[in-house]
Order: structure tokens, then sequence, then C-alpha cells
């Protein structure tokens, strides 16, 4: 049985009787509409960089195919398309919604011959084993139901030699910055979202999620104990964000 980690039963509402995944599921396809918009406008475009820097990591070993995990509007599917010029990246979600919205952008690139988008759960990953040469999660391990299930699927369905890529937000430690951030992340983007969205609890919950996630050497020992070596963190933007890598 897996270990439960402080931030898996951090859920978008707790009063709630489903399941952490259905409720994630739910808020994604709650805020779809506008999910692009406010990550630009919530982290000033810097998450743009972020995605540029974890998909840098992957171009040495140019990987034919791609698994992009909690792909949302595919933002980062479409990036690697781009930069790495694969044969194939998969996309994957348990959102319908942002899987939509995610289709849209990819036929405006003219992209559907490169990027296939699927309903799926990163804890059943409905692939055969060793099938990609590269796995990517962009800020969506913190919605796993199950830390140690989600990464033991990625690690299964990856090629001898592939390589994870995570990119997620982290806690900076710079003692000014981290005060101006929690105030920001509790009350500033929550009333943003509300404007925008209609869905100011997503946002608290994003908040709550990172406060509970196990980040840095923490990650990487989850990393480790799911199969994967040589791991890896990098933090961004005095430590806002954080690139993890792994080899299976």
């Amino acid at each position: 049985m897996s270990t439960l980690y402080s931030h898996d039963p951090i859920v978008p509402n707790d009063k709630s009787d489903k399941a952490k995944k259905a409720q994630v599921a739910d808020m994604f396809d709650s805020i779809a509409h506008r999910y692009d918009f406010l990550n630009r406008f919530l982290s000033a475009g810097i998450d743009v960089i972020w995605r540029k820097k974890a998909l840098a990591l992957l171009k040495k070993s140019s990987p034919a195919s791609v698994l992009d995990v909690a792909t949302g509007t595919a933002d980062l599917a479409i990036m690697a398309a781009e930069i790495l010029k694969p044969k194939q990246i998969v996309g994957i979600d348990i959102s319908p919604k942002m899987l939509d919205a995610g289709r849209i952008k990819i036929k405006n690139k003219s992209l559907e011959s490169i990027i296939t988008l699927k309903d799926g759960d990163s804890e059943a990953i409905n692939f055969p084993d060793h099938s990609f040469d590269a796995v990517t999660v962009a800020f969506g391990v913190r919605n796993f139901e199950d830390l140690e299930k989600g990464l033991s699927e990625i690690n299964r369905v990856l090629k001898p030699g592939g390589q994870l890529v995570v990119l997620e937000f982290s806690k900076p430690n710079v003692p000014i910055l981290s005060q101006f951030y929690k105030l920001y992340m509790r009350h500033i983007a929550p009333i943003f979202a509300g404007w925008f969205s209609k869905n100011k609890t997503a946002y608290i919950y994003l908040n709550n999620s990172i406060l509970a996630f196990p980040e840095g050497k923490d990650f990487l020992n989850v990393m480790h104990k799911t199969g994967f070596k040589q791991t890896s963190c990098k933090k961004l933007t005095l430590g806002i964000s954080a690139i993890y890598s792994g080899i299976k």
C-alpha cells in the first residue's frame, strides 16, 4: 500500500463526499474557460519560462515519444512539439473541458498529427509497459490522489533509460519573499481568480496543496522509492517553482 503524504488528502472541497480525483476533475472543468488567462495573469507570464526550462532537460535525449500527464489545456504538450520535435506526444487528463480547450489550441496550431489528447488517469495509465521515451508533468503531481501510485505508473510506461521531468510549485525560503508569497497565494490570487473565473475555491486549494506538498529532497525520495535514479531538483525564481528529473 502506498504511503500517504500530507498533500494526498488535500481536496478542493472538504465538505464534498466525492474522492479527490473527482473533485479535481470538477474543479478544472469549472475553470477551463479561463485557465490559460489566469495562469499568465497570476504568474505574470513567468510560467511560460518555467515550462521552457523544464523541456530543456529533454533536448539532449531527443525523445521520439512523449507522454504529458495532467496535460490540462496542452500548454506543455504544444511547447514540447515546438521545442523537442518528437514524432508523437500523448496528453492525458481527467478534466474533459480542459482537454476540449487543449484540442482547440492544437487544431489552431495544426499539430493534430503529432499531439493526441485522451481522457486519462495518472494512477491507471492506459498504455503498455515501456511505451514512452519521456514523460512530463507540469503542475500536476500535487493533484494526484495517490502520489506513489501515480509516479509508479509513470515509471511503468517509460522505456528503460527514459526520463521523467516534473515542473511543480514550491515554497520560497527567502524570508521577505516568503512572507509576500504567502500573502499573495493565500489572499490575493484567490480574489483575482474569483473575479475572473468565478471559482475562488480552486485557488484556495492551489495554495493549500502547495503548502502540503513534499518538495525538494522529500519529493526526490518519493521518486527514488518509485523506481527513478539520477534524480535532480532545480529551484526556479527564488524557489517559487522547481524542476525535478529522474531516469527509469
